[in-house]
């Protein structure tokens, strides 16, 4: 069971910042983007995704997760048409990652399957400033004394300390494979039942663990194992939904040097809790001979699908 971002932020030596990075948001409310015009083409998705894929009465969530995420991603590759480097992303399924570090006394490993993978041919810019950087060093974590913070962590006997972000993909992400930078991780909770999947909380956590694994393990095949400050940090993107409700997180990799709670921190942006819509009516509802409820979606929230567009297209407008 994954644990709460409040361990995985002392587990990661990170610090949470609420809402999305500036960078992202500028995206979202630059009008010379065009964002608004697809709104209408994301709304349609949706209805997709939700009523008209399926000849059941009611989609289950394992089919209509992963086709919403498929209809938004086709959305935003519409974008290189404008923007042509957009086209310089491969998506990885499957993928494994690997990734080893030491906290205070304590080896720490995160390993698993990391969602879909979207890589890029260039790295995300850092969206943190120097002077942000520098100023983490006054941050304090949080601490759970007198609970250990691993202490609900899995505990076993590590033969070798993996780094690795793709080489156990199926595409074998060989040295001089071009799409080398790890962009934004992709989670689809669409198990049917509630039970099967993380609530929002665990799925922050594990978001951030991944963007943390991924992060690290190119900062190892990037500079080698020496614990450091990085000159240039490293940012990765997560994206978690159970098809309706969405969570956004940026995460920038400062520092390698994870023992000590002492210096620079590395950081995270979480906006929680999002949802793309309110409610999918697949059959009208009648009481009475009256419709009290028409088929189709309501509450539909375009600001939910700008973010998830402007994650997309961050590191690249």
């Amino acid at each position: 069971v994954f644990p709460g971002v409040r361990q995985a932020q002392w587990l990661t030596k990170t610090k949470l910042v609420e809402g999305l990075p500036p960078a992202v948001q500028g995206i979202m409310d630059n009008p010379a983007l065009g964002l608004q015009e697809l709104e209408e083409r994301a709304k349609y998705m949706v209805s997709h995704a939700r009523l008209w894929d399926t000849a059941e009465a009611a989609p289950r969530r394992e089919r209509y997760c992963p086709m919403l995420f498929e209809n938004l991603i086709h959305i935003c590759r519409l974008m290189s048409g404008k923007y042509p480097s957009l086209s310089k992303r491969m998506l990885a399924r499957n993928c494994r990652i690997a990734a080893t570090w030491e906290r205070e006394s304590i080896l720490l490993q995160v390993r698993g399957l990391s969602g879909v993978l979207m890589n890029s041919m260039s790295p995300i810019p850092p969206v943190a400033s120097k002077e942000e950087i520098l100023a983490t060093k006054e941050h304090v974590l949080e601490t759970f004394y007198p609970i250990a913070p691993t202490i609900d962590l899995q505990e076993v006997n590590v033969y070798k300390e993996l780094n690795d972000t793709g080489h156990m993909c199926p595409l074998g992400f060989r040295d001089g494979y071009p799409y080398s930078h790890p962009h934004t991780l992709f989670f689809l909770e669409s198990a049917n039942v509630r039970t099967d999947r993380f609530r929002p909380e665990q799925l922050r956590a594990k978001m951030l663990m991944f963007a943390f694994g991924n992060a690290l393990a190119k900062a190892k095949a990037l500079h080698g194992n020496d614990p450091k400050v990085l000159e240039q940090p490293i940012v990765v993107q997560s994206i978690g939904t159970d098809g309706q409700l969405f969570q956004f997180m940026v995460f920038q990799l400062n520092t390698t040097d994870l023992v000590s709670n002492d210096g620079v921190k590395n950081l995270v942006w979480i906006d929680s809790d999002q949802n793309l819509y309110e409610r999918a009516q697949c059959v009208p509802e009648v009481k009475k001979g009256v419709v009290t409820k028409p088929a189709g979606i309501s509450g539909f929230q375009p600001d939910t699908f700008k973010k998830f567009l402007a994650l997309y297209l961050h590191g690249t407008v």
